[in-house]
């Protein structure tokens, strides 16, 4: 006879990486720079057995996201890809910079903090004269 389940197994991030991810995020959504209903938002989709995956629960994998644009990235994926709010198999995370609400690029880095690319500058047809 087996033993039934009493709670679901939890193959999130542990609370030190949420911790981690939601600091160095500023405690806002990576999207629309908000700071209620706050989640994680992996990057790379856990479907398919990926939540055995290690690397699925790391820093560079998670970005911290409001509850609607966790729906958003779902609904929306080309542009979520574009700005690297998710990234597809089989490529690593760390080498997908993140767009944020300032609309700067971040590096996200190993250790749980981030690296500022810069903000992209948009050429215009008269800028470009």
């Amino acid at each position: 006879m087996t033993a039934l389940r009493t709670r679901p197994r939890n193959t999130g991030p542990t609370p030190a990486v949420r911790t981690l991810v939601y600091a160095r995020d500023g405690h806002q959504c990576v999207r629309c720079g908000t700071g209620n209903t706050l989640t994680i938002q992996h990057r790379t989709n856990r479907a398919m057995g990926g939540s055995s995956d290690p690397a699925i629960n790391h820093p560079t994998n998670l970005v911290t996201a409001c509850q609607a644009c966790n729906m958003w990235f779902e609904a929306n994926p080309a542009a979520s890809y574009a700005a690297g709010w998710k990234v597809r198999r089989p490529t690593d995370p760390a080498h997908v910079p993140v767009r944020y609400p300032t609309g700067e690029l971040r590096t996200l880095e190993t250790d749980g903090t981030s690296r500022t690319l810069g903000v992209p500058v948009v050429l215009t047809a008269r800028a470009a004269r």
